[in-house]
């Protein structure tokens, strides 16, 4: 592709960051060079969002209904899953699988809400209730 051609569709992103492209220039030479997005990497980015939305939106349900403790909400909203919360809290997988049932949730300690808490920075109280960005 020449460093002309290179596409320049401004999505989201766009006017927070650019992305480096190799393109050539008028004497065949590879040269890098900015690009503010392309179409299809737009689309491709704004349904994986719509997907992400959805998951949270199911996650925040779930809680209301009482069929899931407000952990699964926080993990869907930090795009975070058993393995890498297991990692940032020390828990092992099958404390945080129990902890995601809403009767084993809230027999949960202070010291142990306060690990949760800290990951998602949100406070104990906010972590319980699952209250965060109009949750």
């Amino acid at each position: 592709m020449k460093k002309e051609d290179v596409p320049q569709d401004v999505s989201a992103l766009g006017k927070l960051t650019t992305e480096v492209c190799y393109a050539t220039d008028s004497s065949g030479k590879y040269v890098a060079t900015q690009s503010r997005g392309w179409e299809v990497k737009i689309t491709a980015l704004d349904t994986a969002w719509e997907d992400i939305e959805g998951r949270i939106a199911t996650a925040k349900q779930k809680v209301l209904n009482q069929e899931a403790s407000p952990l699964l909400f926080f993990m869907e909203q930090g795009l975070m899953d058993i393995n890498l919360l297991a990692d940032y809290t020390g828990f092992w997988k099958w404390q945080i699988r129990r902890h995601l049932k809403p009767e084993v949730f809230k027999k949960l300690s202070d010291k142990k809400l306060q690990r949760y808490a800290e990951v998602f920075n949100v406070s104990v109280e906010q972590f319980k209730n699952g209250e965060v960005n109009g949750a």
